[in-house]
């Protein structure tokens, strides 16, 4: 039987550490249909003409929103303790919602 102490309507997440480990992203891209929301977390590397899709999550619309609201009670939370998250949007943004991928200048060797 399972664990008795476990309360009613709790689920035990598994996190191996392969996953645990995480991947890091400097992009999302976001589409959708009527079923569905698709997260592409990328990689955007300087000099490096390609972004690198490392994960996908795929969402219902119910669980997209729930996400959204979590990750602003999260980001009031941050803020609260850290003070404001800058906005990275840049002067050239020109409300295209992308904020400029200007790593500077290329180095030389």
């Amino acid at each position: 039987m399972e664990d008795q102490n476990n309360k009613k309507g709790q689920v035990k997440i598994e996190l191996n550490q392969e996953v645990a480990q995480g991947i890091y992203s400097n992009l999302a891209i976001i589409s959708h249909s009527p079923s569905e929301f698709v997260i592409d977390f990328a990689r955007v590397m300087p000099g490096v003409p390609k972004a690198s899709v490392k994960s996908r999550v795929v969402l219902t619309p119910e669980h997209a929103k729930r996400l959204l609201q979590a990750l602003k009670d999260n980001i009031a939370r941050f803020e609260e303790i850290h003070g404001p998250i800058k906005n990275i949007a840049g002067p050239n943004d020109h409300g295209s919602g992308f904020p400029p991928m200007n790593f500077g200048p290329t180095g030389q060797a």
